[in-house]
Parts: C-alpha cells; sequence; structure tokens
C-alpha cells in the first residue's frame, strides 16, 4: 500500500469516457468562459479590493492585481495543457494524482476543499453584508440585526457581538439544491448573471473615471509602514511588501478560471473547450479588474475603506465620491447580489466535483461519489458540502476566511505548475490539444510568483495552511489509506 502510488493515465481516460453511468456532458465553450468570469467576478472584486487597498497597497492596489494575473496566466496556461489532456472532474487533484502520486493528492484534494468551500463561504458573508446594504438604501426598510448576520467573533461598534450570519448560511443553502437539480440549468442562471455583472463594473469604470481624485493616488504606493487590522493583526502596509500582500489578497479576485477545469467531465469536447475557458474567462477579468481597482481607489481615501467604507465599500464609495449617481449604487447592490450568488454556485460545483472524484477514488466515503439517478449531479457530496460552507459562513469572519481560501488556491496552482513538468518527463507521447509554452521556463515562473504572493499573506496565514495540511494528514492515514481504490485493488 504505497503512499506513493500514481493513478494510471489509462485508467483516467477510460474513466472520462464512462458516460453512461457518469455526469452529462452538457458545458460548450461560452459555458465555461461564463461560469470562469461568473466565479471570478465577485466578492475578491467587490470586497477584497477594498480591504487590500485598506490593508497593504493604498491605490497600487493595481500594481497587486497585476502581479496576480501574472502568476494567474502561468498558472492557467499549465491549467489549460492538463485540463485537455486529462479530461476528468478534480481539476489540481485529479492531476496530481497522475503524477505525483496518492499521498500529495490527497493533499491537495484537502487543499483545494479549503479553496472552494472556505471560498464559498468568504462570497456567502460578503452576500450577507450587501444584502443589508439592499435593505436600507434601496429598499428603505430596517436591516437584520447585527447579531443575526456577524460570527460569533464579531463586535459591531456599539458593543453588540455577533451570534450567527443567518443570511450567510440562507444563500449557501439555495445554491447548494440548485446544483443538485443539474449542471445545465445552473449554468444557464449563471450566463444570465454573468452579463449583468459585466455590464455593472463596466459602467463604474466609465462614470467613476470622471470622479477619481489625483489626491486620491498620491503617493501611489505608500511609504512601506505596518497597519493592523480590527483582530490586532499587523500587515505590511506600503512599499514591494505592501504589494505582495496586497496581490496575495486580491489574488482572491481571481479564483474561479481553475474551478473551470473541475467541470472537465462535464464538458463538450473538453480537449478544445477546457483552453478557451480557462484562458478567456481569466483574459476579460485581467482588464476590467486593473480599470476597476484604479477607478475605486481613486474616488475614496485609504481611510474611507479603513473605517466607513468597509462593508459594502463598492456601493458606498459611489453614495459618497460620485454625487446624482445614487441609482448607480442601487443598480450595484442588487446585481452584486446576483453576481455573488453566481461565485457561490461556481465554487460549490468545483467543490463537489472534487468530492466526487476523491470518493471514486475511496479516498473519502463512497458516498460522495453517488450520482443522482434522475439529475445525474452527486447530490450527497453536495448536501455535505451544504452543511460545512454553511457552517464556515455562518460563524467565521469574512476577512480570515478569504485569506485562507488565497493561501490554499496558491499552493494548489503551485502542484499544477509541477505536474505539468513531471507530466512531460513521465508521459512524453500523450496527446496533448494544448500545449504549454516554454515548458519548463513557464511553469517554474508561475512557481516563483506563487510563492511570492504566498510570503505577502504573512506568517498568521502559514500556520492556518499548515494546521489545515496536518488534519489532513491525520484523516489520510486513518482513513483515506485504508480505503484507497488503487491501493485495493486486488482485493477488489
Amino acid at each position: 500500500m504505497s503512499i506513493w502510488k500514481r493513478k494510471p493515465m489509462a485508467l483516467l481516460l477510460a474513466e472520462a469516457s464512462e458516460s453512461e453511468k457518469g455526469l452529462k456532458r452538457t458545458l460548450t465553450a461560452w459555458s465555461l468562459v461564463a461560469l470562469g468570469i461568473g466565479a471570478i467576478i465577485g466578492a475578491g472584486l467587490f470586497v477584497r479590493t477594498a480591504t487590500a487597498a485598506a490593508q497593504n497597497a493604498g491605490p497600487s492596489v493595481t500594481i497587486g492585481f497585476i502581479v496576480a494575473a501574472v502568476g494567474c496566466a502561468l498558472a492557467g496556461l499549465c491549467y489549460a495543457e492538463l485540463s485537455s489532456s486529462i479530461p476528468i472532474s478534480g481539476s489540481a487533484y485529479t492531476y496530481t494524482y497522475a503524477t505525483m502520486g496518492e499521498l500529495l493528492a490527497w493533499i491537495i484534494g484537502w487543499d483545494l476543499i479549503l479553496e472552494y468551500a472556505v471560498g464559498a463561504a468568504t462570497v456567502g458573508i460578503a452576500w450577507s453584508e450587501y444584502l443589508n446594504n439592499l435593505l436600507v438604501n434601496v429598499l428603505h426598510v430596517s436591516p437584520i440585526s447585527y447579531e443575526w448576520c456577524h460570527s460569533p467573533f464579531q463586535t459591531s461598534t456599539d458593543g453588540v457581538s455577533g451570534i450567527m450570519n443567518i443570511p450567510a448560511f440562507f444563500i449557501v443553502a439555495v445554491i447548494s439544491l440548485l446544483l443538485i437539480k443539474g449542471t445545465q440549468e445552473s449554468a444557464f442562471v449563471n450566463g444570465i448573471i454573468v452579463v449583468a455583472k459585466v455590464a455593472i463594473v463596466i459602467m463604474i469604470i466609465i462614470f467613476g473615471w470622471h470622479f477619481i481624485k489625483p489626491e486620491n493616488h498620491t503617493p501611489y504606493i505608500p511609504a512601506a509602514s505596518i497597519f493592523k487590522d480590527e483582530h490586532g493583526v499587523g500587515h505590511n502596509f506600503g512599499g514591494i511588501m505592501g504589494i505582495l500582500g496586497a496581490a496575495g489578497t486580491v489574488f482572491f479576485a481571481f479564483i474561479g478560471f481553475d474551478a473551470v477545469s473541475t467541470a472537465a467531465q462535464e464538458t463538450i469536447n473538453p480537449k478544445r473547450n477546457m483552453p478557451i475557458g480557462i484562458l478567456g474567462s481569466l483574459a476579460v477579468c485581467t482588464v476590467l479588474y486593473i480599470l476597476f481597482a484604479h477607478v475605486l481607489t481613486g474616488l475614496e481615501s485609504v481611510e474611507f475603506f479603513r473605517n466607513g467604507g468597509k462593508e459594502a465599500s463598492v456601493a458606498n464609495a459611489i453614495t459618497s465620491a460620485m454625487p446624482g449617481y445614487g441609482w448607480l449604487a442601487q443598480f450595484v447592490t442588487v446585481a452584486i447580489l446576483a453576481g455573488f450568488s453566481s461565485v457561490i454556485l461556481v465554487m460549490l460545483l468545483g467543490q463537489s466535483r472534487v468530492f466526487y472524484s476523491m470518493g471514486k477514488d475511496g479516498l473519502l466515503p463512497r458516498a460522495f461519489s453517488d450520482v443522482h439517478p434522475k439529475f445525474k449531479t452527486p447530490y450527497k457530496a453536495n448536501l455535505v458540502i451544504l452543511v460545512i460552507v454553511g457552517l464556515f459562513a455562518a460563524f467565521i469572519p469574512g476577512d480570515i476566511v478569504g485569506d485562507m481560501t488565497s493561501i490554499g488556491t496558491l499552493f494548489a496552482f503551485i502542484l499544477v505548475c509541477i505536474s505539468v513538468i513531471v507530466l512531460r518527463k513521465t508521459e512524453p507521447d500523450m496527446k496533448r490539444e494544448f500545449k504549454t509554452p516554454f515548458v519548463p521556463l513557464v511553469p517554474i515562473l508561475g512557481i516563483v510568483v506563487c510563492l511570492a504572493m504566498i510570503y505577502g499573506l504573512g506568517w498568521t496565514n502559514w500556520l492556518r495552511l499548515f494546521a489545515w495540511l496536518a488534519i489532513g494528514l491525520v484523516i489520510y492515514f486513518v482513513y483515506s489509506k485504508k480505503n484507497s481504490r488503487l491501493n485495493n485493488q486486488d482485493k477488489e
């Protein structure tokens, strides 16, 4: 029972061809680009941009976006090769199983739980914030009381302590049930929302450009210092470290294009459509992000985003800095709620497909790979995820889970880059519809940029990642190793 045993490529490709009993192939190239944009444009842009400006980089958060985009592009090229060559559900988990063996596959699968599940919880918390903004500023009714829309670890300026974030739990539950109904239906709903989200971002860029105050961009790169947030955690602010910290923070905004790769087994002609979906969604969003961050940090000062503009920061900045555009702030609030819903949808889709793959391999209970007889979706995995993500969303603060998601994803990207190099050596003759250029240079550069962003996130996040991985290793050696199908083939 070797922990380094690799899943044979022939077995992986045979699993991909089992379409009758498995998942339905319904997703086109456009569906994948829309899924990617649906996941990418969301809490990362509308919440984490202001957080990175306030805690790390000020106006130079735009440079942080460029650093994050470079890292994502390098990793994205690696994802495109692997997803077109190994069109199986499971994303980086599957690629690692084929290239580096079972133990590292388990580690990356466990890490992807950190990315998708905790990421969905982060967006659920942001959804809750904007719901209150909708109730007050659009519908003009009383907001949900503080204690029922914040975690127990949060306290208001009036001294009210949170109990449970009910709206965040609610939206996670609704989206989970939609995913059980079917991937095609979910993708259709997501496609409509994506059009609205992109329209909002473009409107904010066009209208907001005229309200940029040059003094808010001066100095563009603040002098290096330490900023302590409301939890007393210190952040590198300004200078090179501030930009790297901002890149690690806003990196959350790019999470999504890799979730596209988890739907490979439900994609029509995946060898052609997967690279289009991954790189297309990444290219569209990078341009929008840099322009959006430039406008947002020009509308208001760093102090505004640290204090009054913290929750629902984009709508508050528009209301504060753009007189006569109250209608845009209201429109933003309504559409962002829908937009956040689509992000949660793609995150939960990615998580359930990772659970589905790990269940089929025996590393998690086999029930996770059970497909609904009518809807052809891994419904048991979705129900378990509903509980896990719902509890995170209800009881953990958003900034903590956001950084955990970023560091988990960066770690996954590093292993994907390594997988491309390993697979070129071990499977040189494998058919590749898309080839990462300049191997091993591009994967190595991807590893370096991702490591730099991990470094910028600080030791508290390193500690959380190590603690999460330690828990995962205990589960692997207690349960997964004994129940692995690959290690028990002779007994089956």
